[in-house]
């Protein structure tokens, strides 16, 4: 049964961050000021794992699947109708994103910091929204016999 209170705790860092990016974030200082980059960076970072998050206890509470990446979390639902195809796949870009801000596997090309900052949170806000949807249609859990 998904913990609903738990989703929501998480859900509710994705909106703080993206609040925070929204307010205090100026893409402009990125290629200047490193607690800039480090700020976005790091908030960024925060808001994708608190996705990871929701999407991880969804499939495992659901059993919707065994996941052999991050990105294999957002399929999953996508099978299960909690997000559309094409969320799905912008979900997993920023799955990948996380690792190389996480893992440092490159170096962190600006140009694309500034492309998720500016374009792509919304992503984060519109997962957030689907799964709040999803969770109001399906009611209140129910507890098991």
């Amino acid at each position: 049964m998904t913990d609903q209170a738990l989703v929501e705790k998480r859900l509710a860092v994705i909106d703080t961050c993206l609040a925070d990016l929204h307010r205090l974030a100026n893409p402009d200082a990125l290629e200047t000021d490193v607690r800039e980059q480090r700020f976005v960076e790091h908030t960024l970072q925060v808001a994708i794992q608190a996705a990871l998050d929701v999407a991880s206890h969804i499939v495992s509470d659901r059993r919707l699947g065994e996941p052999q990446t991050n990105r294999e979390l957002f399929a999953l639902l996508e099978r299960d109708a909690w997000v559309p195809a094409d969320l799905r796949g912008r979900l997993a870009q920023m799955a990948g994103f996380r690792n190389v801000l996480v893992h440092g596997y490159d170096e962190v090309d600006l140009a694309v910091l500034r492309d998720v900052l500016t374009s792509r949170v919304g992503d984060l806000a519109t997962f957030a929204a689907h799964v709040r949807r999803r969770l109001a249609a399906d009611g209140p859990a129910q507890p098991s016999a």
